[in-house]
Order: C-alpha cells, then structure tokens, then sequence
C-alpha cells in the first residue's frame, strides 16, 4: 500500500551546504521530519555544485519520512551567471546590464529543459529569451 502524503514542501537551498537554520529547519520541523538526515542526504546530492541554489520539491509522508526532488537552477540564476553580472537591470527596457549569445542561452535551455513546460528546444529558447529581456540582458546572435 502507497504512503500517505502529508505535505509537499517547496525550498531553495544552497547546493552543497544545506543547515538546520531557516528556511530549511522550520519548514521541515513543523511536519515533523528528521531534518539532518535531509540535510546530509541533499548536500551528498549536491556535492559540486557549490555557490548555486537550487529548489528542491520535499514529499513529507504521514510516517515521518521524506522523498525529495531536485530541480534545476532557476532561470534567472543561469542568465547572470552567462553574463558575469551580480544583479539584473531595474529598468530593463531603458537599461541593458549584459548579452548573452545564443549558445549560451541553448546551453541553458538544455539544462532546463526538463523543468520547463514545453518539450520543444525552438519554444524553451523563447522562454529563456523572455527572461533575459525581462532581466535587462541582451540575446545576441
């Protein structure tokens, strides 16, 4: 018989070096889950990956226990990372704060691809675009 699901819980963690501090204690502590043992299991995962934060999908069941999901970095993280810069544009239809060629932007839409809601490589590069030109980041051929 399947286990009963108690709560999903959704978080972005550091890769590599998740702790029992918030966000990661208190949403884990108030359904009752072992939140070292998370910790140690996503940090295992995550070994290498050091400085990106990733969201990660926990299923808490009604015994205790947990099955979690690692997602890919978001968008937004991956674009400035391409860029070299710190922080997007506040005004991104006056300002550009950086490019991006469209290699890179196709690196990114492979890493993503499985997060995003389109199966298409052609729609997943458009998403990506939106989000750069919504970021004050340039797409240049």
């Amino acid at each position: 018989m399947a286990k009963k699901v108690k709560a999903i819980i959704k978080l972005y963690c550091p890769a590599g070096s998740a702790n029992p501090a918030p966000p990661v204690g208190p949403a884990l502590g108030q359904h009752g889950l072992n939140i070292m043992d998370f910790c140690k299991q996503f940090n295992a995962k995550t070994q290498g990956q050091d400085g990106v934060t990733l969201p990660v999908v926990i299923t808490a069941y009604e015994d205790r226990t947990f099955t979690f999901i690692i997602k890919s970095p978001p968008c937004s993280v991956l674009l400035k990372r391409a860029c070299g810069i710190a922080k997007a544009s506040g005004t991104p239809n006056k300002d550009k704060v950086g490019k991006v060629t469209l290699d890179q932007a196709k690196e990114i839409v492979k890493m993503k691809l499985k997060d995003l809601n389109t199966d298409d490589v052609e729609m997943a590069l458009k998403i990506i675009k939106g989000t750069a030109r919504s970021m004050g980041i340039e797409v240049v051929e």
